[in-house]
Parts: structure tokens; C-alpha cells; sequence
């Protein structure tokens, strides 16, 4: 299948590479050039612009940090969507607002293009590894055109229905409960540790204990040993995620407190500077405050 790929960054990187590996032939682009050096040398094409990536592909996936890079990416003069031949689908797997979804599906719709929202959960080892898992959700016929393509991906896929934006929901909501458990966790190490407790001894304690869930122990780890840099996902983003999903549910007319709280943290966080750190590094600053030094 024809594919073009939009956002070559951690994520987009080895998702890319994994659809190349399956056979496809791939178009891509991304802001920064140089990142799409490794493909190139696979046999992918390089595109100047978004629209040039589009511009023969069946299928396009854009795969970048926020909203405001899915925007620029996709609309204008050399974006995405003025490329995309009609009946093609646009994929996003990016982690985007509801609303930006809604438009993305209307506004494709109005064109003749395609749209199906296709968000992943798992970070760039899981990407690499092809261990992924996906949520997929659009019209049926999209989703069966596309499925070799989220099947590549990663371990599973999971498909929620026609409404595109369905899959942003369950995304944002994966996400923040993501956030939640980094909370709780980053605060028990932090009164183990400050009860003289060794943080490996309590990360065994919780191995031994609680359900082997990877993403649940593999959080865990980072914060028992302090490793923050390289970043998976950035803390930063993690705060665009939270306030993602409180605009979903002030739409929805849900309270969500504990995602208030979260909000703060990361936004604390990021005000202290540690935005670019992991997002795991709610345990640092949670320790922080407990007067805990790091490695201490």
C-alpha cells in the first residue's frame, strides 16, 4: 500500500520504520529533516511538504505532539489535506483534543477524504518493539482498509465504532489514568523512602504484590530509581494531556477532581523547569516537597 507518514519524532519514528518493514511503500515528512535520514536509507521518499506526502498515498498517518502540529501539518496551502487525493484516508495517531478530532472528520468528509482516528498507547520501546496497542474508530470500511496498517503497529487493536473522535476519548482517558497511578505511586516511594525504606526494596514489595501490569511496573521502576532523562513521553506533554481530557469532560459535564490535581502537578512541574524531563517525574517533585534529595 501507497502510505505517507507525517511526525518522524520518538513515536513516529519507529512506526514509520515498522510499516516500511511490512512492505508498504512509504512517504514522509517531518519539520526537521535530518530525522527522516534513517528511512531514507530503507527506501523511503522524502517529502518537502505534508501535501507533497499525501499527495500519492491511499493512506497518510500523522503522528505529532499536540494540536497545534496537527494543524499546521494538515491545513494551509502545503498541508496535509490539500494533497490527499479523494476517497484517502487520513490516520491520526496522534493524542489530540475531541473537538480538533471532530473538525478533522468534518472537514475531510467535506472534501471527499477519508478520516479514522487511530491513537496508540505505549511508549517509543513499545513502538520500536512493535508492542504497541491501538484504538482505532471511524466508519467500518475505513477501519477494514486500514487494519493491515494498525495491525504493523503493534500487538492488538482495538476498534470502538463509527465516531472517529471516540477513540481521542478513550485515549485521553487511558492517558490520565496513566497520570493518576504516576501520582500515587510517585507519592508512596516518596513516604517509603522519607520512612527510610529503599526504594528497591518497596518497587519488590510492589512487583511481588500488585497485578504484573507492564505499563503499572514499568512506571514504577522509573520513579524507584530516579530515571527521568531520557524522556519517553515529556512531562510537558503529559500536562497537555490532563487539560486535554478536563476540556473533554467540562464538555461532557463530568467532574473529574483527581484530574485536577494531576493538572497541577504537571503544571508545577513544567513551571519548575522540568518540563522536558519523563513524565514519570511527578516522583521528583513529589519527593521534593517530601525534602527528599534525588538519589538520597
Amino acid at each position: 500500500m501507497k502510505v505517507g507518514f507525517i511526525g518522524l519524532g520518538n513515536m513516529g519514528l519507529h512506526m514509520a520504520a515498522n510499516l516500511a518493514a511490512a512492505g508498504h511503500e512509504l512517504t514522509v515528512w517531518n519539520r526537521t529533516g535530518s530525522k527522516a535520514a534513517p528511512l531514507k536509507e530503507k527506501g523511503a521518499r522524502v517529502a518537502r511538504t505534508p501535501a507533497e506526502a499525501a499527495r500519492s498515498a491511499e493512506v497518510v498517518f500523522t503522528m505529532l505532539a499536540d494540536d497545534t502540529a496537527v494543524t499546521s501539518a494538515v491545513f494551509g496551502q502545503d498541508g496535509l489535506q490539500a494533497g490527499l487525493p479523494p476517497g484517502a484516508v487520513h490516520v491520526s495517531s496522534s493524542t489530540l483534543s475531541v473537538a480538533l478530532s471532530e473538525k478533522l472528520a468534518e472537514t475531510h468528509a467535506s472534501a471527499g477524504q477519508r478520516y479514522l482516528s487511530a491513537p496508540v498507547f505505549g511508549r517509543p520501546a513499545a513502538a520500536e518493539a512493535k508492542q504497541l496497542w491501538v484504538v482505532a474508530a471511524g466508519p467500518k470500511q475505513d477501519v477494514d482498509r486500514c487494519r493491515p496498517l494498525l495491525e504493523a503497529l503493534g500487538r492488538g487493536l482495538t476498534v470502538l465504532g463509527d465516531t472517529a473522535s471516540a477513540a481521542n476519548v478513550v485515549k485521553l482517558s487511558g492517558n490520565f489514568l496513566i497520570a493518576s497511578m504516576m501520582e500515587a505511586l510517585a507519592e508512596s516511594f516518596a513516604l517509603t523512602r522519607k520512612s527510610g525504606i529503599e526504594p528497591s526494596v518497596f518497587l519488590e514489595v510492589f512487583q511481588s504484590v500488585f497485578a504484573r501490569a507492564p505499563i503499572f511496573e514499568g512506571y514504577a521502576k522509573l520513579i524507584a530509581e530516579e530515571k527521568y532523562s531520557p524522556a519517553g513521553f515529556k512531562l510537558r506533554l503529559g500536562l497537555k494531556d490532563v487539560e486535554l481530557v478536563l476540556g473533554a469532560a467540562r464538555a461532557a459535564e463530568v467532574p473529574m477532581p483527581l484530574a485536577s490535581l494531576v493538572k497541577d502537578q504537571f503544571l508545577g512541574g513544567v513551571a519548575q523547569g522540568h518540563g522536558d524531563l519523563d513524565w514519570s517525574a511527578l516522583g521528583a517533585l513529589v519527593a521534593e516537597r517530601a525534602g527528599l534529595k534525588q538519589g538520597g
